[in-house]
Order: structure tokens, then C-alpha cells, then sequence
């Protein structure tokens, strides 16, 4: 069974209890479906034991973002977690990990400023911050995050390389509805016509992914010409560099990916592929 731990204490004296065993972590913020499921489960073939968090983290959200409203479902999530080889899960409370006094933040520069930066002022310090304790703290061999948080990832693959962290940061391809919707946990949010429409991103990303082209522009009008026919308020719609994340005017000769975020009805949605 799942063990639940509460405190760094805790989770330390886990840890040091491993005896040289790999260790993988899967950072979540719970409200877990099959994707989330899939890091698990990778996890094993990189390590001996397999740890997840579960924690709501509030440096991440804005002012007018859906924090309050965030699903949280912490019985169901750790049955989840037994459920693809989970050992132990450290689920803590936000004053646990932001004391009375906490002021010690992580910026990530030039990775973060774009896309999800620009739109989420301080999202990424937030994410910055808690995945460095997280790994600060377990000392995991190897930490798995899913490549549909395609910016999150190379924000974090920039601080644990940065850092010296000594931490082996895995991408996992984005895990898909069989519609082609990307599994998130805000799909939840999604009301009557609401969850048709938002196909609409991942049917542009594969409009574009699939056309012989490479003008960016144009591989942009693909996808927007989607969003535009379901209604889907766009965000932003880019083509950049793959690794550093800057915007290119033409992808041939080099590693590309193509990201959006919209709105459907009031739900943000984002995704990406690479090109």
C-alpha cells in the first residue's frame, strides 16, 4: 500500500532508508488521470522505487486563476498512485512547504519569459521553486514530467542542469484521449459542447504537424483556422525552437514545436507537438 507522508521529515527519513536504491519522482498537483498514470508507470524502468506528489501549489497560480476551484481528490489520487507502482506519496499542506517566513524563489530566465511566462506572470517562478524543493528534498536518480506542459519541462531541465541538481529530468510524450484531446486535469472543467470544441487544438496542432510546409506563419494559420471554427478563444499560437523556446520564422533544419493555449468557454486549455 501506498505510504502518505505529510512532512520533509518524513519523506528524509524515508529516503535515507532506500539504501542506494534508484529513485524515481512523479510531481503532480493531483486530480490525476491516465497521463499523470503513464509518468508512474515509466518511472519503474528508470529506478527501484517510484514516489509522487501531491500538492496544489499556490506560487503558481494568479490572482484571477482557478486555485480555489482546483479539483483535488486526495483518497481517490492515492488510490491511483498504488494503482501504477507507487510506493509512497508525500502530499503536504502549503504551509509546510511555504512556512511563515519563506522567501527564497527560483527564476529561470530566458526559457520562461515566452508563452506561458508572458501570459502567467510568476507561474513559473512558482513552478520553479516547488520542483526545486521537491527535488531538493527526495534526491531523486530521475523526476518524469509530461511533455504536455511542453515550457514547464524545459523550464525545469534548465534549473536541475543549472542547479547541479544531479537529477535526470525525463519528458513523456503527451497522453491523448482517443479523440485526440490532451488529458488534463482541467478538462474537467469543460461543460456541455465545451469538450467538442476543445478538440480543436489538437486537431490544429495536427493540421499543422501533418502539412508539407515550413513557413511559420503559415503552419500558424493552420491551427488558428481550427480555433477560429470551434469558437476557441486563442491565447497564443507559436512556432519556436524546440529547446530554447524562440520563435522561428521557418522550421526546416531544425528541431520545432508548435504550441497553443485558448479558451474554451472559460477554461484555458493548452497543448503542443513537435514539427
Amino acid at each position: 500500500m501506498s505510504l502518505i507522508f505529510k512532512t520533509p521529515a518524513e519523506v528524509r527519513s524515508f529516503t535515507q532508508e532506500l539504501h542506494g536504491k534508484r529513485l524515481a519522482l512523479v510531481p503532480t498537483m493531483g486530480a490525476l488521470h491516465d497521463g499523470h498514470l503513464a509518468l508512474m508507470r515509466e518511472g519503474a524502468k528508470h529506478a527501484d522505487v517510484v514516489a509522487a506528489t501531491i500538492f496544489v501549489n499556490p506560487t503558481q497560480f494568479g490572482p484571477n486563476e482557478d486555485l480555489s476551484k482546483y479539483p483535488r481528490d486526495l483518497d481517490g489520487d492515492v488510490a491511483k498512485c498504488k494503482s501504477a507502482g507507487v510506493l509512497f506519496v508525500y502530499a503536504p499542506d502549503a504551509d509546510t512547504v511555504y512556512p511563515k517566513g519563506f522567501e527564497t524563489y527560483v527564476n529561470v530566465e530566458n526559457v520562461a519569459k515566452r508563452l506561458e511566462g508572458e501570459k502567467r506572470p510568476g507561474h513559473f517562478r512558482g513552478v520553479a521553486t516547488v520542483v526545486t524543493k521537491l527535488l531538493a528534498l527526495f534526491r531523486p536518480h530521475v523526476a518524469l514530467f509530461g511533455e504536455k506542459d511542453y515550457q514547464q519541462l524545459q523550464v525545469i531541465k534548465a534549473l536541475a542542469r543549472d542547479l547541479e541538481l544531479g537529477v535526470e529530468i525525463v519528458g513523456i510524450p503527451t497522453v491523448r484521449e482517443a479523440d485526440g484531446l490532451a488529458m488534463s486535469s482541467r478538462n474537467a472543467y469543460l461543460k456541455g459542447d465545451e469538450r467538442q470544441r476543445a478538440l480543436a487544438l489538437s486537431k490544429g496542432l495536427h493540421a499543422a504537424q501533418t502539412a508539407n510546409e515550413v513557413d511559420a506563419e503559415k503552419l500558424k494559420a493552420l491551427i488558428r483556422a481550427e480555433l477560429q471554427a470551434a469558437d476557441v478563444r486563442e491565447d497564443y499560437v507559436e512556432i519556436v525552437d524546440a529547446d530554447t523556446l524562440e520563435p522561428l520564422s521557418e522550421v526546416a533544419g531544425r528541431s520545432a514545436r508548435a504550441l497553443v493555449a485558448g479558451f474554451v468557454g472559460t477554461t484555458r486549455l493548452i497543448d503542443n507537438v513537435a514539427l
